[in-house]
């Protein structure tokens, strides 16, 4: 028998499972049926989410994000830009391309006050103020208020799971500076 045929008939002994890869804790294949009902759950919330947007835009005429802007410079009157980026979880040039949208709409005022001249400060105009009486609530939107409600345990497991199907997609984690309204 030539070697190789008498090397491939002796018994191996078994191989160790090798561990999960740190970024996918948990054994990939899942079952067809549990990812479609997943994926379903993600149309549920994401259709719930641009309804509410859609919303927003048919009553108030503008879009959430610049919404949700309107409601952050209400609440917290001769607000910074950066400041309003950090309200609003956004990248600061976000923050600024709202302001600049809202400021043409003539629904924000922006001054410049106190010993830095170069720091903008923003307001709400009587326009801006009409607008959010019109507007549908949450003006943050449905998802944040959503996470929000939810008890600690949940959104901590919530968080942890969402992170590894980010893994899994090879995400960027920019992409979370993104409004929701934007995409």
């Amino acid at each position: 028998m030539p070697r190789s045929a008498a090397a491939s008939q002796l018994p191996r002994a078994p191989r160790a499972p090798s561990p999960p890869p740190s970024s996918a804790p948990v054994p990939a294949g899942a079952s067809p049926e549990a990812a479609a009902r997943v994926l379903r759950r993600f149309r549920v919330v994401f259709n719930a989410v641009k309804a509410h947007f859609q919303q927003v835009e048919k009553q108030a005429g503008i879009g959430g994000a610049q919404l949700w802007a309107l409601s952050v410079i209400q609440a917290q009157p001769d607000l910074g830009v950066g400041a309003l980026a950090q309200a609003m979880d956004v990248h600061q040039t976000t923050a600024s391309n709202l302001v600049k949208a809202l400021s043409t709409l003539g629904l924000v005022g922006t001054h410049r006050d106190g010993p830095d001249r170069r720091a903008v400060r923003l307001r709400l105009t009587p326009a801006g103020e009409a607008v959010l009486q019109k507007a549908p609530g949450p003006f943050a939107g449905v998802l944040p208020e959503a996470l929000a409600a939810l008890d600690p345990a949940t959104l901590a497991r919530l968080d942890q799971d969402l992170g590894t199907l980010m893994a899994q997609l090879q995400a960027d984690d920019a992409a979370g500076s993104i409004p929701l309204a934007h995409l």
